[in-house]
């Protein structure tokens, strides 16, 4: 592969990642709102001992869910990113 090459995909790479990281940035804040508000309608949910609040925890809780597996999902597309990187970074130096 030529260092051109390398280079161009070393650029794609860092660019992506960089809005990866920028996305995974989001995604915590979404995570942790998420998560605050299912650990609130649980409490709701055992104080008012209603079919309703259970029901709003429940959605609550797998909306949080679903963010946490799209954070993990983020998390794996940085770390293959990241190892791509370094293998480009190797291919530079030789």
């Amino acid at each position: 592969m030529s260092k051109r090459l390398v280079e161009r995909r070393l650029r794609q790479v860092g660019q992506r990642l960089k809005s990866l990281r920028e996305e995974l940035r989001v995604i915590d804040e979404q995570y942790a709102h998420l998560a605050d508000e299912a650990n609130d309608l649980e409490l709701r949910a055992l104080v008012a001992e209603t079919p309703a609040a259970g029901v709003e925890h429940r959605d609550a809780q797998r909306h949080a869910e679903a963010m946490g597996r799209h954070r993990a999902e983020v998390q794996a597309a940085i770390a293959e990113l990241e190892a791509k990187q370094d293998q480009l970074l190797e291919r530079l130096v030789r």
